[in-house]
């Protein structure tokens, strides 16, 4: 558990403590206890136990359905209100190349009057940035709480746009390969391109009207109308995103179709090359099939150039068939 206390009009922070112990959580929650009239408190835990979030749960005011939202992963994004609590969960998601997979964790914010509780499920850890550019910009904290919230959508919202273009490239590189002269089917990295993709769109398009309305209903609507141009600039940053997803899926769904199509016009190459050389097979299998019938009385078998006639005969009608199958293509 960490705590940092803001003030908000000289922009100053103070971290008031950081551990998991009993002693640690009784630290934070004295803290916020005291908190001056100008200052607010932002709580930031990582995968707590049940036991972790109730004594802070008391103090904060906070509904036993969102205390349940937060510890259960798998929240799908969204806002609601508790009284003047705000509950906001995102997923926060990152590409790893190395194994071609979007990464996704999970983040639900609780922003009251006098504080912010960060609750993180997952390996990525935006909240720490976001202290840091806190940290950078002193004007921020005078939006109260509210900053922090800011400050967070930012950080997630900008790692979208970063994983956005990985996965842009990453469609690139694909279709290089799909069009490219060798015969190598890239269905199954197309396949899983696309259900990273689908994961990547199931983060970013819940969260474009949680954005839209987050300052409908804040309590201090002067702050919030201050601070509302900053969230419109991150609402924007996801819009642009969120087209970008909807590209890139059907982009893939473009490749996917270019592929099968080559799947399809090889086999109906093989097909054809099958079948040209069945063809050019069947002439001296013909002949050599009337020939080795074994009758007593047939023409020919006691001539001197009937068996180089036959082979000629059947040398010739195959060459002929070979030229006309290369000059069609199918050869």
């Amino acid at each position: 558990m960490e705590c940092v206390v803001y003030e908000e009009l000289s922009g100053r922070s103070e971290t008031v403590e950081c551990g998991l112990d009993e002693e640690a959580c009784r630290l934070v929650l004295k803290r916020l206890r005291e908190l001056q009239g100008g200052e607010f408190g932002w709580v930031r835990l990582v995968d707590p136990a049940e036991g972790e979030l109730e004594e802070l749960a008391d103090l904060l005011g906070l509904h036993r359905l969102a205390v349940e939202d937060a510890l259960q992963a798998g929240q799908r994004p969204k806002r609601e209100r508790f009284g003047d609590v705000q509950a906001v969960a995102l997923k926060t998601l990152w590409y790893v190349e190395q194994e071609r997979a979007v990464e996704t964790g999970e983040l639900m914010l609780f922003v009251g009057p006098r504080y912010v509780l960060t609750v993180r499920h997952g390996t990525v850890d935006p909240t720490a940035e976001a202290a840091r550019r806190l940290a950078a910009d002193a004007s921020m904290p005078r939006f109260g709480p509210l900053a922090v919230l800011h400050a967070v959508l930012d950080v997630v919202v900008d790692a979208y746009g970063d994983a956005a273009a990985t996965v842009r490239a990453e469609l690139e590189r694909l279709e290089d390969r799909v069009f490219s002269a060798s015969r190598v089917d890239h269905t199954e990295d197309i396949y899983s391109l696309k259900r990273e993709v689908r994961e990547f769109r199931d983060a970013v398009q819940p969260l474009v009207p949680v954005l839209t309305g987050l300052l409908s209903g804040v309590g201090d609507q002067d702050r919030a109308s201050k601070v509302e141009p900053y969230f419109r600039d991150v609402a924007d940053h996801l819009q642009r995103t969120e087209t970008e997803v909807r590209t890139l899926d059907e982009l893939l769904n473009a490749v996917l179709g270019a592929q099968q199509a080559r799947v399809g016009t090889w086999q109906n190459d093989d097909m054809r090359r099958i079948s040209a050389w069945a063809a050019i097979f069947a002439v001296p299998t013909m002949v050599a099939g009337v020939y080795g019938m074994n009758f007593e009385h047939m023409p020919e078998l006691g001539w001197t150039f009937g068996y180089p006639l036959a082979v000629g005969l059947m040398a010739t009608a195959s060459g002929l068939l070979h030229r006309a199958f290369r000059r069609n293509g199918w050869l």
